[in-house]
């Protein structure tokens, strides 16, 4: 124990981190923050009275935060910090339809961050993932291993999901991974992809696996064309909690993150997602995988498309 974590933003991707991170029972602290007057102090109320049912003791902390940056001493000595502020998706949009109004709040929460917990490890949730991940290393000034996003792990999820569906198995026999960028360049690696060890190619025609790819890649606009108000939160908060649980308890595990690259597939400067080992420094390393031909130029055709935007972000 002795650890405490943040959550900015209290919307419902927010609360619900902040619930996953609370129930592991592994923090001393959990602070939620928002703009929204009252919002997090509500929601920390309500996570606290909960703590007997669950059995957790960890303390949930409510804080408003102004746009001057008041309100984030609350955060100080955070080990992780897990950025959600931003604008969810409305049915029709797509991720980078939100890139200059998050951009503006994910600098500014960035700049708060780095002036009340230096020492922190960032997760970005923020869409477009990618971008924003980018956008918050060159706002905090933090070493680049300190900052990463989440979206394989996610994209990773959905697709075991819709694979344990469409053949009727239990999800925990199957394994599939999504690397590139969290969007239109994701790189699904069948040759990754088993059930029960078998191979997926074995299992499914290859048309079927392309379709669930498909599904996969549009997994966050299905879920939102059918909520009509706001977008995804349990699969991704479950999949943030995890990282930021990997770096408190500096485990080593190895998950598909969005992390900076540097000579790794012969890939050069840029935040792509990649399978990392998480630590208590972030990402300790990025973990090479052996990959197809088709599948290595998938992932340097998303290098590109996503170190284009990532240069446009460094001027919003």
């Amino acid at each position: 124990m002795g650890k405490k974590v943040t959550v900015v933003g209290a919307g419902f991707y927010g609360s619900t981190t902040a619930q996953r991170l609370a129930e592991y029972n592994i923090f001393d602290t959990v602070v939620l923050t928002d703009i929204v007057e009252g919002k997090p102090e509500g929601l920390a109320l309500d996570l606290n009275q909960s703590r007997s049912i669950e059995g957790f003791e960890t303390k949930v902390v409510g804080q408003t935060t102004g746009l001057d940056g008041s309100g984030y001493e609350a955060i100080a000595g955070s080990d992780v910090v897990v950025i959600t502020a931003g604008l969810p998706r409305k049915p029709g949009m797509s991720r980078m339809d939100l890139i200059e109004v998050n951009a503006k709040i994910v600098r500014s929460v960035a700049e708060n961050v780095a002036k009340h917990a230096p020492e922190a490890v960032i997760i970005v949730v923020s869409n477009p993932l990618d971008e924003m991940t980018a956008l918050t290393q060159l706002a905090s000034q933090f070493p680049k291993n300190r900052v990463l996003g989440q979206a394989g792990m996610l994209d990773t999820a959905r697709f075991t999901h819709f694979v344990a569906e469409t053949l009727a198995v239990p999800v925990s026999s199957v394994q599939t991974l999504t690397l590139g960028s969290h969007g239109d360049t994701m790189v699904p690696v069948p040759s990754r992809c088993t059930v029960n060890g078998q191979p997926l190619s074995e299992l499914l025609p290859a048309e079927k696996i392309e379709e669930l790819v498909v599904r996969t890649r549009n997994g966050g606009a299905e879920v939102v064309a059918l909520l009509k108000t706001g977008s995804a939160y349990y699969a991704p908060s479950a999949a943030a909690a995890r990282m930021a649980k990997a770096v408190a308890e500096d485990s080593g595990a190895v998950m598909p993150v969005c992390a900076w690259v540097d000579g790794e597939y012969g890939i050069e400067g840029v935040y792509l997602g990649v399978e990392a080992e998480l630590g208590a420094t972030g990402v300790r390393k990025v973990v090479e995988t052996a990959l197809t031909e088709s599948e290595l130029a998938g992932l340097k055709e998303a290098a590109e498309a996503v170190r284009a935007k990532q240069a446009d972000v460094a001027a919003l």
